[in-house]
């Protein structure tokens, strides 16, 4: 993996990456814009908002990142299928923890590749 996240101490982490893993902005932009800190922020108690506009905030930046995450997953399925031959049944084991449920790793396939445009 070409981006490092590594451990530096109790309660912290270093995140690295080069211009090069990030062709299209996206990690930047979700640091930048602080969709990792409130997305990173829910996985912990989720509930350190102060005020209302705060939370809607963060709510709103966490959506978006999920939403980004669903679109970069559902490439990954097509490059799983497309690279590396996979069957549906192996994919929607491993991506969904559900080897039946081919059918939607067959519609994140379909989604991935309206993603990527083709």
């Amino acid at each position: 993996m070409s981006v490092n996240v590594t451990k530096t101490g109790g309660f912290a982490a270093e995140i690295t990456w080069t211009p090069e893993d990030d062709p299209t902005g996206y990690l930047a932009k979700a640091v930048e814009s602080d969709q990792l800190a409130y997305a990173l922020e829910a996985l912990g108690d989720g509930d350190v908002a102060e005020n209302e506009d705060q939370a809607l905030l963060a709510a709103q930046h966490t959506t978006a990142l999920a939403r980004l995450l669903e679109r970069r997953a559902a490439v990954q399925v097509v490059r799983l299928r497309d690279s590396y031959g996979l069957s549906w049944r192996r994919i929607a084991g491993i991506v969904l923890d559900d080897p039946e449920r081919q059918s939607a790793v067959r519609r994140m396939y379909d989604s991935g590749r309206r993603h990527i445009g083709i």
